[in-house]
């Protein structure tokens, strides 16, 4: 008997016939709970809309409201190979085939031909600032040509194998791109350096740089960001090395230099700097 009770306790909990009430609730109670609900989630949904829409308002499409970057910009080179190291063997086509294919498809962009296309032909030495006029956008702001021609021996122009079949190679580094970056005060403009660690000091032997001296030239600066700027061209800077030690291990370190870029930083202390080891074998 008592379990017949309880049967009909829980029948009457999810369908009352009497009250017409469905888990104690009235239809009219139902509707009221689930318009209020209805309406909660509206608001919710509404001020969600409204925030990020005010947010929006915000931001530039062009240039980031709040710029959180080391004050001194990382470098990279090119090829990579694995793990930063280069390593092959002059007589063996197929071990450093990789590498100039590498070169040529990352230099491929800096065609003379496209570049003379696509860019503009500025002034070298000077900053090539280009400001809005009040509430006119300049956009799209122009870039400066980077020819490929500029590095000379490591262009891929004179030499198709950038001197790798030669135990001679180029390698190639850039500097990663800071929006609004100035990198150099009175006309001075940051070039690179390269150097064996200290244990290998005399097997680095000599080395070119392209342009001379290492340069980025200012006119490639400031850069105003991926979408005002779309054909920017990143400046580049090749070393060739002309008698490194075959058969050795070599660990070479290079930096940017400038007077306005600090050196090194506390968050990060490789930055401005890329270290690499380069082995070339012979078997002469």
């Amino acid at each position: 008997m008592a379990k017949d009770d309880k049967e009909n306790a829980w029948k009457e909990f999810f369908w009352n016939p009497r009250t017409r009430e469905f888990c104690g609730r009235t239809a009219s109670s139902w509707g009221l709970i689930l318009l209020f609900y209805l309406a909660f989630y509206i608001f919710l949904a509404a001020l969600f809309a409204l925030t990020m829409y005010v947010m929006l308002q915000t931001l530039d499409d062009h240039r980031p409201t709040y710029q959180d970057r080391l004050s001194t910009p990382g470098m990279m080179i090119r090829p990579k190979g694995e793990q930063l190291e280069i390593v092959y063997t002059v007589e063996y086509t197929e071990t450093w085939e990789r590498y100039v294919s590498a070169l040529n498809n990352f230099l491929s962009p800096y065609n003379d031909s496209v570049q003379a296309q696509k860019n503009y032909e500025c002034k070298p030495d000077q900053y090539f600032i280009q400001e809005d006029s009040g509430s006119l956008k300049n956009f799209p702001k122009r870039s400066c040509q980077f020819k490929r021609s500029i590095l000379e021996d490591c262009s891929g122009i004179t030499d198709r194998y950038y001197g790798y079949d030669k135990g001679k190679p180029c390698i190639i580094i850039k500097l990663n791109r800071v929006i609004g970056l100035l990198p150099a005060r009175d006309r001075q403009p940051p070039y690179v350096t390269c150097g064996a660690k200290v244990d290998d000091s005399d097997k680095l032997g000599e080395l070119e740089y392209f342009p001379p001296n290492g340069t980025f030239n200012l006119m490639y600066y400031p850069y105003y960001g991926k979408k005002a700027q779309v054909n920017y061209s990143q400046p580049l800077v090749a070393i060739k090395f002309l008698n490194i030690t075959m058969n050795e291990d070599v660990n070479v370190e290079c930096r940017i230099n400038a007077n306005n870029i600090p050196d090194g930083s506390e968050r990060d202390k490789f930055a401005g700097r890329i270290s690499f080891k380069l082995r070339i074998n012979s078997r002469n």
